[in-house]
């Protein structure tokens, strides 16, 4: 489907539990799918409650390679557990918008982002991430998926 309703706003640092991973993009569905179950785990053994939906937090523009933290906010920092580290989402302005649809069409929705930040007159610093706000099934219909897109500008 498309981007919709982006905007720019300030985002307030938010602290997270994540597993940390570089790697090719043909391992990213792996990762993700390890990393959120080391983190509910590494959760549940600490008693904390995720503060919100599973997020990708990509730390350099991703290309053929991905510098990526997965996981899940929390209220608070939490203790390290395996591959499971403390990290946040960081504070700054940042451009946002809602993808509508499945996967397979975020890179266009990212596409869009970049674009409208261009016509904005603002530059992406190179972090961004993406927070999973429909959590996807075997039997979830793609056209209601939502996934938030956040790209944290320069200025």
């Amino acid at each position: 489907m498309t981007l919709q309703d982006p905007t720019i706003i300030t985002h307030t640092a938010q602290p997270t539990a994540v597993v940390r991973r570089t790697g090719g993009m043909e391992e990213l569905r792996d990762f993700y799918d390890s990393a959120y179950g080391a983190v509910a785990q590494a959760l549940g053994r600490q008693g904390v409650a995720p503060a919100g939906a599973a997020f990708g937090y990509y730390l350099s523009m991703p290309t053929e390679r991905f510098d990526l933290e997965a996981g899940f906010p929390t209220a608070a920092p939490i203790s390290g557990d395996g591959d499971v580290v403390a990290s946040e989402l960081p504070a700054g302005v940042v451009a946002c918008g809602v993808h509508a649809g499945g996967f397979e069409g975020l890179g266009d929705s990212w596409g869009a982002l970049m674009a409208w930040v261009a016509e904005q007159g603002r530059t992406p610093e190179g972090r961004m991430w993406e927070v999973y706000v429909t959590e996807p099934t075997p039997d979830s219909d793609p056209e209601t998926m939502r996934t938030e897109l956040y790209l944290l500008l320069t200025d």
